[in-house]
This record gives structure tokens, C-alpha cells and sequence, in this order.
């Protein structure tokens, strides 16, 4: 039978009020590794909407659902089915050919309407539905290659992170809740996808000219040998990057979480470290206080930042731009 999610605390949406959320099949498996349960996602969900929403409001999204437990053949899903509620809310925008409607989750009601949906994991546009074309978010996705281990994404972060600190432009941190982290700048919007992708490139090149033996840019997996990937092809129109506090559809329900940079060399981290299967760690952790909390919410100017970096990089001189 259905069962109806009431938000703990009220969350200001729309309507302003609190909204039950009918789960249908609530029992149904997600996980059968670990009897996860699309009501168990649907109260994770639910618990750490104070902290995902904000990361996620005013931002189309690509769901990915699994109707039939993560065992089955995911839906990559953009368009919104018309059978969703009205009151969540939707950004009709262009793609080759056409448009897609856009699911956006501006609320705590949202998210665990998604999660009854069984979209294990939500994938964000790295740019506001308000203006599409112009991003506020700048992510460098890091995966080991070949025998290069997460020791090595760590050390690659921590690179990522310094040169883009150099050129003033702040960063935050995340685990994928796969194989790697995300290194992710705030953006004041003034740039397109196409500046935005550019100095990104420059970044990278950069990086690798000073450490190509651990480095590499190189989009083609069998060139890459075991050097960290410095992957920048999300930041582009339409492309998307897994949403802080998503669940990852792997054993273990593994969650893509915010963490501090002083946080990157402690030895028990792991890109899967917190888990919808141990929801007392995840607990232990929204106890807390939030990591990102004291980062800048103003974003940057990525124009600035990349005359910055052509003066402190004489790297770029020697090696020209693809």
C-alpha cells in the first residue's frame, strides 16, 4: 500500500506549508545487496533536505531513476512526465531539435516526491534554469586511471584546489560516492559555458606541464596509464554533475557528500565513505556542522581569474590552447 511522508519541519515552498508525500510500493527493494527500500530513500532524502536544496534550487536536473532496483537498466531521465504534481516546479528549455521540461527542486517536497519517483540519484545542471547559458558553478571531476589509486586523486585535488586558491578563485569539496572528488568553484555568471570550459582547459594544461607523470588531460582512456584524469567536460550547456547528498545507485547506497578541505587527508576518507546503509554515520555527520558553511557564496569572476592565471603560468606560453 502507499504511504505518505510528512516533512519533519515545515519548509517554505510554493504553498508554504507541509505536504504529504504518498510513496507508492514503499517497500519495494532499491538496493537487494543491502535491502535498501524506496521508503528508506525516501526518508534519507527527507533527513538531509535542509542542507541538499539549497545546492539544488533553481537548477534543472537530470533524474536517475531505477525502477526496478539498481540491479535493473537505469533511466536517465530529463523531461518531466506529466503526471508529476503541479507544484513541482519544471524549466522548459532548448536542446537540439526541440525542449526538454525540466524537473527543478526548489523544495524539501520536491526531493522526496523524486525519491518515491525511485530516482536514486539527482544530477544538477551546473547553471540556474533562469539563465541557462551562463554558469555559477565550475566542477573538475578527478578519477584515478589505470592502477592510480584514490591516494592519488587526493593528492590531485589538493593541486586542483591550490592553483585555482592561486588565482582567487575559492573551491569546495565533494566525494562522488563512486571513485573520486569533485573540486567545485562558485561563479558569478558573467561568463558562458564556452569561457567557462576554456579556462578550465588552461587549468588543466597547466597542471599537467608541472606533473605529467601523475596527470593528465588526455579524454582518451587507454592514453591515460595510471594518472589522475582532470575531467572538465561537464562544464557545458545541458551537462550535468551529481548533486551534493545524491545517492549513488552502487552497494551501499554511497552518498556524494560536501567536505571540507581540511577533511582531504584524513585517513579514513573514501570517495564511498558515508552510506544510506549506515545511516548513523550519515546522522553523526548532519549532527555536525555543515562543511561548506563557510565558503564564500559570492561567486567569482572565471575571466579574472584567467588573467590571473596566464600571468602566474608561464606554462600556458609554452603549450597552445586545443
Amino acid at each position: 500500500m502507499p504511504t505518505r511522508f510528512r516533512l519533519r519541519r515545515p519548509y517554505r515552498s510554493t504553498r508554504r506549508r507541509v505536504k504529504d508525500i504518498e510513496i507508492s510500493r514503499p517497500e519495494k527493494v532499491l538496493f537487494p545487496d543491502d535491502g535498501i527500500t524506496k521508503s528508506d530513500l525516501a526518508r534519507y532524502y527527507r533527513r538531509v533536505a535542509t542542507r541538499a536544496v539549497p545546492r539544488l534550487r533553481g537548477r534543472p536536473l537530470m533524474m536517475e531513476r531505477h525502477p526496478d532496483g539498481i540491479g535493473g537498466k537505469p533511466l536517465m531521465q530529463k523531461n518531466a512526465p506529466e503526471y508529476f504534481p503541479d507544484w513541482v516546479h519544471t524549466a522548459e528549455l532548448s536542446k537540439q531539435g526541440g525542449t526538454v521540461r525540466h524537473v527543478v527542486c526548489d523544495n524539501a517536497d520536491t526531493l522526496v516526491y523524486l525519491a518515491g519517483q525511485a530516482s536514486v540519484t539527482q544530477h544538477r545542471w551546473l547553471s540556474k534554469a533562469d539563465r541557462p547559458h551562463d554558469p555559477d558553478l565550475l566542477v573538475f571531476d578527478l578519477d584515478p586511471s589505470g592502477d592510480a589509486d584514490f591516494e592519488d586523486v587526493r593528492w590531485a585535488a589538493s593541486c586542483v584546489g591550490g592553483l585555482l586558491e592561486e588565482v582567487d578563485l575559492p573551491t569546495q569539496l565533494m566525494t562522488t560516492g563512486s571513485r573520486g572528488l569533485h573540486v567545485i568553484a562558485a561563479l558569478d555568471r558573467r561568463a558562458d559555458f564556452d569561457a567557462v570550459r576554456d579556462f578550465a582547459r588552461r587549468v588543466s594544461q597547466v597542471l599537467v606541464a608541472r606533473h605529467p607523470d601523475r596527470l593528465t588531460d588526455e579524454p582518451r582512456k587507454a592514453n591515460r596509464g595510471d594518472r589522475v584524469y582532470l575531467d572538465i567536460q561537464r562544464n557545458a550547456y545541458a551537462q550535468t554533475a551529481v548533486a551534493p547528498y545524491a545517492v549513488r545507485a552502487r552497494a551501499g547506497g554511497p552518498v556524494a557528500m560536501p567536505i571540507s578541505w581540511s577533511e582531504l587527508n584524513e585517513s579514513d576518507l573514501t570517495p564511498d565513505r558515508w552510506k544510506l546503509g549506515d545511516m548513523e554515520a550519515i546522522e553523526k555527520r548532519l549532527r555536525g556542522e555543515d562543511p561548506w558553511a563557510g565558503g564564500t557564496a559570492r561567486g567569482r569572476s572565471v575571466r579574472a581569474a584567467d588573467r590571473r592565471l596566464s600571468v602566474r603560468a608561464p606554462e600556458l606560453r609554452g603549450r597552445a590552447a586545443r
